[in-house]
């Protein structure tokens, strides 16, 4: 608001502070002069627009697919990736943070270093439809889906049509791809664990399974790369982390849905990073043993596909933005938000 002494800094200039930090992650004095502004009032701009960009963005770019959307997000992937049945893919992402004044060893992760957790889901495109962010570096990955809405939703049948659709004639509720962090689920699947005893039907399942998993190793780098206060060590307040991830997964759907420019050169940068990801194995007793059967059924479902293929492994088309390149993610993502606010 405006006072005696000086006029509210404009909505434009607000959202390109806020912008500017997610984008970049330089230092809030940095961002200071470069707008002509104070440091307080930087924080301040990014705290207000994270949250703005939750309130108002989230219905629309951040939504879990229902109703004939989930059949359409199914066709999609099978169509895109050669996996069938599946409604997403689930995977986690360490957010390095600074050293937090308060909660050391709970931020503390498994690789060494002070972290916040991301949990995604993205469908066939590679967008977010479902995140859970804001647990400490030191919690598994199985703790965080276990607490999550996403574990009561699928366990309760609500990513999956009623009556479920058929595969291989039998009925069968979609499914969610992850990795062995995971407990296997009738809902959710992984692949085998690794063994010379792994059957050739097994093995062609375990392919499939990793090539469909990639899509949100690709979504959480572009993810990264377009808002690299996700991958530098993070120096905001940690009640603020979570919106920020929020927000930026938020804003990963609206430049991907719009098409706007990707520069691979920013992926140069994500690839190098210092701190490794946590690499979590959950054991075997934890996964539902009647869970099996799905598994099974999908590997009979490849094995009759590479059988009417004669004999060789169907190709999938590869990662790809979902529109041709043509705006920055900065100018899309705020022009909509100004829209809004």
């Amino acid at each position: 608001m405006n006072t005696n002494f000086r006029q509210a800094l404009p909505l434009e200039k607000r959202v390109a502070v806020a912008l500017w930090r997610l984008a970049t992650n330089v230092e809030y004095r940095t961002i200071s002069v470069l707008f002509g502004v104070g440091c307080s009032t930087v924080g301040q701009c990014v705290r207000e627009v994270c949250h703005a960009i939750v309130l108002l963005l989230k219905p629309l770019y951040l939504q879990q697919p229902s109703g004939q959307e989930l059949d359409e997000t199914v066709r999609l992937f099978s169509m895109r990736w050669g996996f069938p049945h599946c409604v997403g893919v689930i995977d986690s992402l360490h957010i390095p943070i600074i050293t937090p004044p308060n909660k050391t060893t709970h931020c503390w992760n498994s690789n060494g270093w002070h972290s916040v957790v991301l949990q995604g889901v993205v469908n066939g495109l590679g967008q977010f439809w479902d995140v859970c962010a804001g647990f400490p570096g030191s919690t598994e990955d199985v703790t965080i889906l276990q607490n999550s809405t996403l574990w009561t939703t699928a366990s309760e049948g609500g990513l999956s049509p009623q009556p479920p659709r058929n595969v291989m004639g039998q009925p069968l509720s979609y499914l969610l791809l992850g990795d062995a962090a995971y407990p296997l689920q009738s809902w959710l699947l992984k692949c085998y664990p690794e063994s010379a005893q792994l059957t050739p039907r097994q093995r062609r399942f375990n392919y499939h399974l990793r090539h469909a998993h990639s899509v949100i190793e690709n979504a959480f780098q572009r993810l990264k790369a377009r808002w690299q206060c996700l991958h530098k060590r993070n120096d905001c307040r940690l009640d603020l982390v979570p919106t920020m991830i929020l927000a930026c997964c938020i804003l990963h759907n609206m430049c991907e849905v719009h098409g706007d420019t990707f520069n691979e050169e920013w992926l140069e940068e994500v690839s190098q990073a210092e701190c490794l990801q946590p690499n979590d194995t959950l054991p075997s007793y934890m996964d539902d043993p009647t869970a099996e059967r799905v598994r099974s059924l999908l590997c009979d479902y490849f094995h009759q596909q590479q059988q009417q293929d004669g004999g060789h492994a169907a190709e999938s088309m590869p990662y790809r933005s979902i529109a041709s390149f043509l705006n920055s993610a900065e100018t899309t993502a705020a022009a909509e938000l100004l829209t809004l606010l």
